[in-house]
């Protein structure tokens, strides 16, 4: 059962301090990232939002928020030390929050995985203009790619936005986490429903729920938190399950 102690929160962090900390050439990454994909997004559907302050209120500031409970948790629970990681944003649609994350931390090595050719497209552009090298983008489906051994159990962190429910991100996710690992999830204000309904998939799939933290936000939509999971063991084989079973049969 999810306890409400759980629940911490990181405003001493804000994401608009954060991003303050940035320098000058990470927040000129940040803006050409932005200005491309609002450049891109007349032209196909990669997010709803259409103009920059929107931008970067709902989805920079947002993706931002996620670093400190990721590196606080990553370092409590999992090494003493965050400076290097694997990092895979499973279902990362227009690059969030991965494109920004590898912009805040150039040391992580960052995966993008996105299962549609014109986002992948969009991606492969987007990371040549900011001119990130520590990014590398996979097309394909979580539930196929988690049972190719090129990428099952070989990240030390996972995240996921915007993409599924908690039960279906587990599964999707938490298989491409190494043990002793983390999957991070953002979530709105008041996930707490959701995650009891999940906690039982994600122990089917060889993980605990850590923690729930809640971050400071300027999304318009309010408080957000993020779900924290540790892979405490290896994966049934048998999951995932074949492309399209989570998503209409969740655990």
């Amino acid at each position: 059962m999810l306890n409400p102690r759980e629940l911490k929160s990181h405003k001493s962090v804000a994401t608009l301090s954060h991003f303050g900390t940035l320098t000058s050439h990470q927040k000129n990454q940040i803006h050409l990232y932005v200005e491309t994909l609002l450049q891109w997004n007349k032209r196909m559907n990669l997010t709803a939002v259409r103009e920059v302050n929107e931008v970067m209120e709902r989805h920079v500031e947002d993706s931002l928020a996620i670093l400190p409970p990721l590196s606080d948790c990553y370092r409590s629970h999992c090494a003493t030390s965050c400076d290097k990681l694997s990092l895979v944003d499973v279902g990362t649609g227009a690059g969030l929050p991965g494109v920004v994350l590898a912009i805040a931390r150039p040391e992580w090595d960052i995966t993008l995985m996105e299962s549609m050719n014109k986002r992948c497209v969009f991606l492969e552009h987007v990371v040549g203009v900011v001119g990130s090298s520590n990014i590398q983008i996979v097309r394909g489906r979580a539930e196929n790619l988690g049972q190719n051994p090129c990428f099952r159990e070989q990240f030390d962190v996972a995240v996921a936005r915007a993409v599924a429910e908690m039960r279906i991100l587990a599964e999707y996710c938490l298989p491409l986490v190494r043990v002793g690992g983390l999957f991070i999830a953002a979530k709105g204000h008041d996930p707490e429903d959701e995650i009891k309904k999940a906690e039982s998939a994600i122990q089917k799939v060889g993980a605990s729920l850590l923690q729930v933290c809640s971050v400071d936000s300027q999304s318009p939509y309010g408080q957000r938190t993020v779900a924290i999971c540790s892979k405490d063991r290896p994966t049934p084989l048998k999951y995932p399950r074949d492309p399209g079973t989570p998503a209409k049969e969740p655990l």
